[in-house]
C-alpha cells in the first residue's frame, strides 16, 4: 500500500499521534497526581497545626508539670498515627499515577506494534524487484526505533520500580515499629 511518500509519511504521523496521545495521557496524570499531593500536604499541615495549637492550648492550662507532659505525649501518639496514615495516602496516589502510565504505556506499545508491524508488511508488499536492499533498510529502522522505544519503556518501569522502593524505605521510618498497618493493607508487604 505504501506506493509513494505521502502513505509512508501518513504511517509516520500515525505513530507520532500515538506518541502524543500517550505523553498527554501521562502529562495529564502527572498533573492530577501532583494535585493530589499538593491537597494531602495542605490537608496533613493544616491539621498539624490544628493540633500543635490545641496540644500548646492544652499545655498552658495544665496544672502542673506532669500534666503538661502528659498532655505532651498525648498528643504525639496521634502524630505517629497519622504519619502512617499519610504515607498510606501518598503510597496510593503514586500507585495509581504508576498504573495510569503503565496502561498508557501498554496501550502506546500495542498500537505502535499494530502500526509497526502493517507498515512493514506494506512496504515489503509493494517492493518493486532490485529494491530489496532498501526495504531490509527500512524494516531495520523500524525495528531499531522499536527496539529503542522498548528499552526506554523498560527503563521508565525500573526507575518507578526503584521510586516505589525508596518510597517504602521513607514509609518504613515514618511509620512507628509498634503502629498498626493502615486500613485496606491487610498487613500484607507487597
Amino acid at each position: 500500500m505504501f506506493t509513494s511518500p505521502e502513505q509512508f509519511a501518513n504511517a509516520t504521523k500515525t505513530l507520532f499521534d500515538l506518541q502524543m496521545q500517550t505523553f498527554n495521557a501521562v502529562a495529564s496524570k502527572t498533573v492530577q497526581g501532583v494535585e493530589q499531593v499538593v491537597n494531602l500536604n495542605m490537608n496533613a499541615a493544616r491539621s498539624s497545626m490544628d493540633r500543635t495549637l490545641n496540644a500548646g492550648r492544652d499545655m498552658a492550662q495544665a496544672g502542673n508539670p506532669k500534666q503538661a507532659l502528659d498532655s505532651l505525649a498525648s498528643t504525639l501518639k496521634p502524630d505517629l498515627s497519622n504519619a502512617a496514615e499519610y504515607s498510606a495516602r501518598l503510597k496510593a496516589i503514586i500507585d495509581e499515577m504508576h498504573d495510569e502510565f503503565r496502561n498508557a504505556a501498554d496501550t502506546h506499545v500495542a498500537e505502535a506494534k499494530n502500526t509497526l508491524s502493517a507498515l512493514i508488511y506494506d512496504v515489503t508488499r509493494n517492493v518493486k524487484p532490485g529494491s530489496e536492499n532498501a526495504v531490509e533498510i527500512i524494516k531495520a529502522a523500524i525495528e531499531n526505533a522499536f527496539k529503542g522505544y522498548e528499552q526506554v519503556n523498560q527503563a521508565t518501569r525500573q526507575a518507578v520500580q526503584n521510586v516505589e522502593a525508596q518510597f517504602e524505605r521513607a514509609s518504613s521510618m515514618v511509620t512507628p515499629a509498634g503502629a498498626a498497618k493502615p486500613a485496606g493493607d491487610g498487613g500484607a508487604s507487597q
